[in-house]
């Protein structure tokens, strides 16, 4: 629900992008899924289950063969491990970063840089209370 695997139209290279800003529950059992059990107090098995609903979301907006357009911030080009760091823009001008946020399926991530970082938390906050996506099912992810 935070990642995409995209491919460039000019050189057909694939690689694969991080959805800045955000954070969405894991779908496989890793050490970030360890680190979110013992954040949120929440099992491993109900936050992989939240994990496929924001990835289910996300792939309704996006489906395969979308053509999008990333963009990106000047100091925050990769993460950690080699990934892309994007806001993604769909063909009608959304961008996918927000609406996952807004529709309460990720929450904002403050592990890097982001522009949209305080509107994130502003719609986070609104998603919550509203509860909209993951929030029907769980108050914090």
């Amino acid at each position: 629900g935070d990642g995409l695997i995209v491919q460039n139209i000019l050189t057909n290279e694939e690689f694969e992008i991080r959805l800045l800003g955000i954070d969405a529950p894991e779908i496989k059992k890793c050490p970030k899924l360890k680190q979110d059990e013992r954040e949120t107090q929440s099992p491993g098995a109900l936050l992989m289950q939240l994990g496929f609903m924001s990835f289910k979301f996300m792939i309704e907006q996006i489906p395969p063969n979308t053509n999008i357009t990333l963009l990106q911030e000047p100091k925050n080009i990769q993460d950690k491990y080699n990934r892309q760091l994007a806001y993604v823009v769909l063909p009608d001008g959304r961008i996918l970063n927000e609406m996952m946020i807004e529709n309460g399926y990720a929450k904002p991530y403050n592990k890097f840089f982001c522009s949209e970082l305080g509107n994130y938390q502003k719609l986070a906050n609104k998603a919550r209370k509203n509860r909209k996506g993951l929030y029907k099912i769980i108050k914090n992810f």
